[in-house]
C-alpha cells in the first residue's frame, strides 16, 4: 500500500484537531438503535465534517476478536488481501471479494485529510481486483487450499452463483461467468449483463431472487447528499432488478443512499438490506439502519431521512419526501453496516432467528462506532429488541487502532458464521464453544 505523503499526513491531523476541538464540550450520546429510536437534533458540520478514524494495525500473534459468552472464534484464512465479502457454494467452497476503494485526486483541504485518513486506515488504495476460492479439505474449520478463481475484475464485491453461472458485482458492470462445481481457476473473461456507474460508493452487492430468476444489485450513491446534483446520481443510491431470461433490468427501490449487505427473511420472503446514511449531521444523526425493501418504495434519501426529517442541505422536493418510506430499525450513527446474513435459530448457541451484521466502523464522528459483528434479533418477521454482540475486539481501547474491520458475513456450509476483515486480511469463523 503506498504511504501518504508527509504533507497529507500534515493535513490529516489538522483536520483530526480541528475536530477535537469541535467535539470537546459535546456530551456523549447513547447510540440510536431500534424501531422507535431517539435521533438528535441535526448540528450541520460545515465544509469540514468530523474526521476521526483509527490506525489499521492488525492482528499479531494468537491475538483474536472477543466472541460472545459461549461462542467461539477462529481464523478460516489468513492471508488475504482486504477480503470484503463472501458467497458459499453448494460444495462448501467459499467465495472471497478481494477489493479497496480507489485512490482518486484530493480537490480540498478536506480531500487531502481524507485521503491521507484513509490509507492510513486501509480503506483505499491499490485493489487486488481478485475472487479468491477457499477451501477446507478435512473438515477442521480452516481452509487448507487458496486458488485465485477470477482475476483483474475491477473493484469486485457482491458474488452469487445460479444454477452453473456465477455472477459478479464489479464497481462498474454485472458479469457473468461459466461455472463447474470443484473448478478452482476461471480464465474466460466476464460476460458483461449490465453497466454501473464506478466511483463514489462503490461496493455492488448482489444477492438471488428466491426463485433464481432475477438478481438484486445494490448500488450507492457518489455523494454524500447529491452534492454534483440528481444528474450523476441517475442509477445509484437505489437497488435494481435484473432478469435473467431477459436480460432487463428495472429500479426495484430507490432512495436508499448507500444499501450494501441485503438477505431475504425466510418466513416472508422479504427482501432486507442495510444502508449507510448521509453525513454531517451530528454523531447520532442520522442512525444507518437495517430495513425491508418494498417493491417500488422510495427511502427518502438526498431529501430527507427516517420519518421524512427534512435534510436543509439539499433542494428539495416534497413529492419525494412526502412519498418516503421509514426505515424499520436504526442501527446506530455511522456504523457503516456493510455485512448482512440471515442466521437461523439455533446456529448460534443463545442466539434466537434474526440477522448478522458486519459493521465496519465509522470514521465521521467524535467517538468510534460499530467496529463489531452484531446481532439483531428477528419475531413474526420483524426485528425487536436491541442489537447484540457476536465479535468485538476490533478497536483498541484508546480508539488509536484498529486490528480489524468487519465487512460481509456468510453462513458456511457447516453452518459457522463467517465473517470478512479487510484490516486483519482475515476471513473468520463463529461457532459454539
Amino acid at each position: 500500500m503506498t504511504e501518504p505523503s508527509v504533507f497529507a499526513r500534515l493535513v490529516a491531523v489538522i483536520g483530526e484537531c480541528i475536530v477535537a476541538i469541535r467535539h470537546s464540550r459535546d456530551e456523549a450520546r447513547p447510540p440510536v438503535y431500534g424501531s422507535a429510536p431517539a435521533i438528535p437534533l441535526a448540528k450541520p458540520q460545515g465544509r469540514m465534517p468530523t474526521l476521526k478514524m483509527p490506525t489499521a494495525r492488525g492482528w499479531e500473534g494468537d491475538h483474536k476478536p472477543t466472541a460472545a459468552a459461549g461462542l467461539k472464534v477462529n481464523a478460516f484464512a489468513r492471508g488475504l488481501v482486504h477480503p470484503r465479502n463472501m458467497h458459499v457454494l453448494p460444495n462448501g467452497d467459499v467465495l472471497v471479494a478481494e477489493s479497496m476503494g480507489e485512490q482518486g485526486k484530493p480537490g480540498s483541504l478536506f480531500d487531502h485529510a481524507m485521503s491521507a485518513t484513509m490509507q492510513r486506515a486501509r480503506a483505499a488504495g491499490i485493489s487486488a481486483n481478485r475472487v479468491t476460492l477457499l477451501r477446507d479439505t478435512d473438515g477442521d474449520g480452516a481452509a487448507e487450499e487458496s486458488h485465485a478463481l477470477i482475476e483483474n475484475v475491477r473493484q469486485p464485491f457482491g458474488i452469487v452463483l445460479i444454477g452453473d453461472t456465477l455472477y459478479v458485482g464489479a464497481s462498474d458492470a454485472l458479469l457473468a461467468y461459466p461455472y463447474e462445481t470443484g473448478t478452482t481457476r476461471i480464465t474466460v473473461p466476464g460476460r458483461k449483463l449490465m453497466d454501473l456507474v464506478p466511483g463514489g460508493h462503490w461496493t455492488r452487492n448482489l444477492i438471488a431472487s428466491r426463485d433464481g430468476t432475477k438478481i438484486y444489485v445494490a448500488v450507492g450513491s457518489l455523494t454524500n447528499i447529491a452534492d454534483g446534483g440528481m444528474a450523476v446520481e441517475e442509477n445509484r443510491a437505489c437497488i435494481h432488478e435484473y432478469d435473467i431470461a431477459t436480460g432487463q433490468a428495472r429500479i426495484f427501490a430507490g432512495g436508499l443512499r448507500n444499501p450494501v449487505g441485503m438477505a431475504f427473511e425466510p418466513e416472508s420472503g422479504v427482501l432486507w438490506t442495510v444502508v449507510n446514511e448521509r453525513d454531517g449531521l451530528g454523531d447520532e444523526t442520522p442512525p444507518d439502519y437495517l430495513t425491508s425493501v418494498v417493491d417500488g418504495g422510495f427511502y427518502g434519501w438526498p431529501y430527507c431521512y427516517w420519518d421524512r426529517v427534512v435534510d436543509d442541505r439539499v433542494p428539495q422536493d416534497a413529492g419525494k419526501v412526502a412519498s418516503a418510506l421509514q426505515p424499520d430499525y436504526a442501527l446506530g450513527g455511522h456504523t457503516a453496516s456493510l455485512g448482512l446474513c440471515w442466521v437461523p435459530a439455533g446456529t448460534l448457541p443463545g442466539f434466537p432467528a434474526g440477522m448478522a451484521i458486519g459493521q465496519h466502523g465509522s470514521w465521521n464522528r467524535s467517538k468510534l462506532s460499530g467496529y463489531k459483528l452484531a446481532f439483531v434479533a428477528f419475531e413474526n418477521g420483524k426485528p425487536i429488541g436491541l442489537p447484540r454482540d457476536i465479535l468485538t475486539g476490533f478497536l483498541s481501547p484508546d480508539e488509536k487502532y484498529s486490528y480489524g474491520r468487519p465487512v460481509g458475513v456468510a453462513l458456511a456450509a457447516d453452518g459457522a458464521v463467517l465473517m470478512a476483515d479487510d484490516v486483519g486480511d482475515v476471513i473468520w469463523r463463529v461457532t459454539g464453544a
